[in-house]
């Protein structure tokens, strides 16, 4: 009977072990980076298409993987609306515009048809364009995540060998309320922040004065709060928001520009962490 008993206890404790995730790679790529914001509406797919191509300019190969499935934004950001092919019916081959290889739900379906999938399409969907997309010679895949902390962020999580995340965000409390929740997420499922940007962090006005709409200083203190690294400021700016309406982003089109010249600071101090 105890022996019985003892089998028992090792076969409860076996069930109840955590499962242990095997994270895989992007193949054809060096590092993966995430650009997050766990907020809506803050300015992180324009932000992270910008990283890219300002990554770019300072000589690294770049891929960028638009993660959100409900609502993709690269079709848009680099006009872009071409199907991607297939040379044997079960790899897909990423679009390349400016130089950089692309990937998006968006470029798999028509510009205006929903996605009305429940979590397990979801995952499957990204599955597929983490492991079965044929990403070449990339030095960094730059992947733009859906706001929240949920499936995608999960999946990315457990299952994609991650070599760090940037956080985006406004200055404004309640943008920074989801942000410090998407800190923390991050920290418990062992994704290393390389830092912090607050967007829209001001408007300067034809006077030259610079007007802090949505506040100021918040994305700072919640970096020293966590002791994490502030990469900078980015302005609102109507270059920026142009750029990206017309498909060419900023940082590609016009890499001198003084916003263009920001991100290339930012990008600077992202390529000396992936060293």
């Amino acid at each position: 009977m105890t022996e019985k008993k003892e089998d028992i206890d090792q076969a409860l404790k076996k069930k109840l072990k955590p499962k242990q995730f095997i994270k895989h790679p992007i193949n054809g790529t060096k590092y993966t980076m995430l650009v997050s914001s766990a907020k809506g509406g803050v300015g992180k797919s324009t932000v992270a298409v910008n990283l890219a191509f300002a990554l770019q300019n300072l000589g690294m190969k770049v891929g960028i993987l638009d993660a959100d499935v409900y609502g993709p934004s690269l079709p848009k950001l680099i006009k872009l609306n071409e199907k991607p092919k297939s040379e044997d019916g079960k790899a897909l081959i990423p679009l390349e515009k400016y130089g950089a290889q692309c990937m998006s739900m968006g470029f798999l379906v028509d510009e205006q048809t929903p996605m009305i999938w429940r979590g397990p399409m979801v995952i499957s969907a990204l599955k597929t364009m983490t492991q079965k997309v044929l990403w070449k010679e990339r030095d960094v895949i730059i992947i733009d995540m859906p706001p929240g902390t949920g499936d995608t962020q999960l999946t990315f999580a457990q299952e994609v060998k991650v070599d760090g995340a940037i956080i985006i965000s406004t200055p404004q409390d309640l943008a920074l309320l989801d942000v410090k929740r998407g800190i923390q997420m991050f920290d418990k499922t062992g994704i290393k922040i390389l830092g912090l940007i607050d967007n829209m962090s001001f408007f300067k006005g034809d006077d030259g004065k610079e007007y802090k709409i949505f506040g100021e200083g918040g994305v700072e203190r919640t970096a020293k709060e966590f002791n994490k690294e502030f990469l900078g400021h980015l302005p609102l700016h109507q270059d920026l928001r142009d750029a990206a309406d017309k498909g060419h982003p900023l940082t590609h089109s016009d890499p001198d520009h003084e916003v263009s010249k920001l991100f290339t600071g930012i990008a600077n101090k992202i390529k000396v962490s992936f060293n």
